[in-house]
This record gives structure tokens, sequence and C-alpha cells, in this order.
């Protein structure tokens, strides 16, 4: 008979008790710890969606300090679900997203204090302007920035036939130099060291002294391949040779091939249309829906719409979209009250496209009924071309409306947006 004496030894059974008092404190500590653990997940990965690149000072410092801290369990969620990859580094956080089509021009750079789009003069100085940089100091000022922006004008033939003219003599010219420069400022690739790019505007003769954040700088350009080792002179080939990856040559690459551009479509478009698969495509997501949209929700705490047309993950708290709808502002009540225009417009059954003449019409009776509430520049000569102009740009951000020149084809998920009455709207939502 095998004696269990030493089993009631009070010697031997309290380091036993002690062991497994701390063993359920430890599973106590790991189960409360999870919803939090999981939630700083959640932010992290929401703000690398807005944000692709965190530095770790200024309006970004929180999210920064957060994707530092989960960047092995973002990195590996991020390399598996839509193949992109995560540096973080002690300076500088840069998720390489890779756009599902190259060719979508909707959602452009924006001048975050102006609101104004970057024109194509603006893109352009951009680059020679990073070019510079790439091959400058530690430090930089602005006069020396815009001398080498204009030599790279200059020595470019392609720059000068494409009509591309800039000269800091002209307040426009100075305008676009402004935005560039407030860009590469917001971005974390230059610094503040003394003076500020605000008083070009009215002084041509301002200089400014900046600090270049080289490791920002290097983490800036995302692509696949070195652009200067493409070859060609068709634009969109090149792009598409700066963004491309390994064909798929089994069934398992495959379906992970569809399935990662499924991720980045429902990651970075607002919606996922069916109409825009094809069949490959339409398959794989008709068999996986359940699951994929199950994971990515609960993965971004983004909300999964099913609709007939397609699918969409919606931001329900609005921190997590570059665009938005409805939005504050005169803007915002314009874009949401012609986006409604052309939902009935839709749900009476014409589909028809639109013009932009139409559009600017029905601009110009908006603003005669709500003018009393809107800013005052609504008033003046023209503001009804403008005005359009950035609704519609807006709207095509969102792939609420498709634009073939001057003409606007609304798309499906416009419906979703219609202008209810006082008496027709909740008490509760009145209040809010």
């Amino acid at each position: 008979m095998v004696s269990n004496a030493h089993l009631r030894n009070p010697a031997t059974t309290a380091p036993l008790s002690r062991r497994a008092a701390k063993r359920a404190r430890l599973a106590r500590l790991r189960e409360e710890a999870e919803p939090v653990v999981a939630e700083e997940r959640r932010t992290a990965l929401r703000a690398l969606l807005q944000h692709p690149l965190l530095v770790p000072d200024g309006l970004t410092a929180v999210a920064f300090a957060l994707v530092r801290k989960h960047r092995s369990w973002l990195t590996d969620w991020f390399a598996h679900h839509a193949d992109w990859s995560l540096v973080a580094t002690a300076e500088a956080v840069r998720l390489r997203k890779h756009p599902p089509d190259n060719a979508d021009g909707t959602r452009g750079a924006v001048d975050q204090r102006s609101e104004e789009l970057f024109t194509r003069t603006r893109y352009v100085l951009l680059c020679l302007a990073l070019a510079a940089l790439e091959r400058g100091d530690r430090h930089v000022t602005l006069a020396r920035l815009s001398e080498a922006i204009t030599l790279g004008l200059a020595s470019d033939a392609v720059l000068g036939a494409a009509g591309i003219h800039w000269t800091l003599d002209q307040q426009s010219g100075r305008r676009d130099l402004v935005h560039v420069l407030r860009w590469l400022v917001e971005s974390g690739v230059l610094r503040r060291v003394q003076g500020d790019e605000e008083r070009l505007m009215q002084d041509r003769q301002t200089d400014v002294l900046y600090y270049v954040s080289r490791p920002v700088l290097t983490l800036l350009l995302a692509a696949q391949r070195s652009p200067s080792l493409q070859e060609g002179a068709d634009f969109p080939a090149l792009l598409e040779a700066l963004a491309a990856s390994l064909r798929p040559d089994t069934p398992d690459a495959r379906n992970r091939a569809l399935r990662t551009f499924l991720v980045r479509r429902l990651l970075d478009d607002p919606v996922l249309y069916y109409d825009s698969l094809d069949g490959e495509q339409r398959e794989y997501l008709d068999r996986q829906r359940g699951s994929l949209l199950t994971e990515l929700a609960e993965a971004t705490g983004l909300h999964p719409e099913v609709r007939a047309e397609g699918l969409a993950l919606t931001d329900l708290e609005g921190d997590c979209t570059d665009f938005g709808l409805p939005d504050e502002g005169t803007e915002g009540h314009l874009t949401l009250l012609l986006a409604a225009w052309l939902a009935d417009r839709l749900r009476d059954g014409d589909g028809s496209a639109v013009s932009m003449d139409m559009m600017c019409e029905r601009t110009s009776q908006l603003i005669e009924e709500h003018r009393h509430h809107w800013r005052r520049e609504v008033n003046e000569k023209g503001a009804a071309n403008w005005l359009t102009e950035r609704v519609v740009t807006l709207l095509a951000g969102l792939d609420l409306v498709t634009r073939n020149g001057d003409l606007l084809t609304p798309r499906p998920a416009i419906g979703r947006f219609a202008v209810r009455t006082a008496q027709e709207t909740p008490a509760r939502l009145i209040a809010s």
C-alpha cells in the first residue's frame, strides 16, 4: 500500500498551496489583460490604416507608442492578411501599403490647413524636393531647397514639355511650395529650426531653416522595387512595376493572393463592389466571406455591411478614415445634400450620368437656400464651381460616384444617404 502521509505534511503542502495561488493570480491577470491588449492592438491597427507613417512626436505620438509596443503582432497581422510590411524604428513607423488599384487617383494628398488637393505641379515639386533632400545634408534652408527644385525643373526637358512651369516670383508658385513644405513638416520629414514658411506668401525673401529627418525620409517610399531600376516611358506600366510581386504558381499561393487582394480592397477602399471582381475573385469571396469579414471586424473594430451590390467595412467611430460623410462645415453639409439628391434620382429609377453643369446648378440652388448659415465665401462669384469640384472629389473618393470627364455616374452605395425632415427624425438624433 502506498502511503499518502507526505501529502498531509504542512511542510510540503504549504509551498504547493502558494504556487497554486500564484498560478491562479497570474491566470486572472491574463484574463483581465486580454481585453486591454486587444483594444490597444485594435487602436494601433486603426491608426496605421489612417496614417501609414507615424513619428514619435506631435499628433501621432500616442499611436506611435502603441504601434511600437505591439509591433510584433501588427507586423505578423499585416503580413498574413494583406501582405503589407511594417517597419518600426525609434524614429518612425511605416506601414508599406500597396493599393489594390494603382490607377485609382480619387484620394490624393491634401493640404490639411486649406483642405486643398495637391495639383500636378505640387506633386512634381514634392518629388523634386524629396530628391534634393536625399542628396543634401542634415540641415537645409528654404532658399536652398527652392533653388534645387528650380534647377531640377530646368534640367528636365520632359517636365517642361508636359507644361510644368513654376517660379517663386508668382504668388501661386509660392503657395504651391508652402503646401509642399507643410506636407513635409506634417509627415515628419522636415522639422522647423528657425522661421516659418507661411511668411513666404507675403515676402518673397523669406527663409526658413529645417532639420532633415533622414530615417523618416528613407521610409517614405513604399515600393516593392527600386524606381531607378525601372525602364520605359509608359507611366501606368512603371507604376505597376513598382508594386509588382511574384506571380503565384501553386493553388495555395493563388488562394493566398486572392485573399490578400480582397483584404486590401476591404481595408483600403470605401466599398468593394461585386461588379469590380472577376469570376475567380467573386467565387473565392462567396466561399470565404463569413470568416474573412469576421476576422477583419474583430481585428479592426470596423463594422461589416453586406449588401446586394457589394461589401464595406464601415468606420462607425470616425477615427479610421481620411474622408467622412456626413461631415461638419459648409462642404460637409453640401456634400450630404448633393449625395442625397443623387440618391433620390437613383431610387426613382434614374441611374443616368449627371453632368458637372447640372451639379453646379444644383449647388447654386442649395447656396441660395442655405447661404445664411454657410460660410461667407459661398456668396462669392463662381463659388458654386469650386464648391462642386470639391464635393465631386469627395464623392468619387468615397466610391459613391464614378467620374468620366464632366459626367458623373451614381454608384449603388450612394443610396444609403437621404435627407430627413425634423418631423421624420427621432428626438434622440435631433438632440445629438
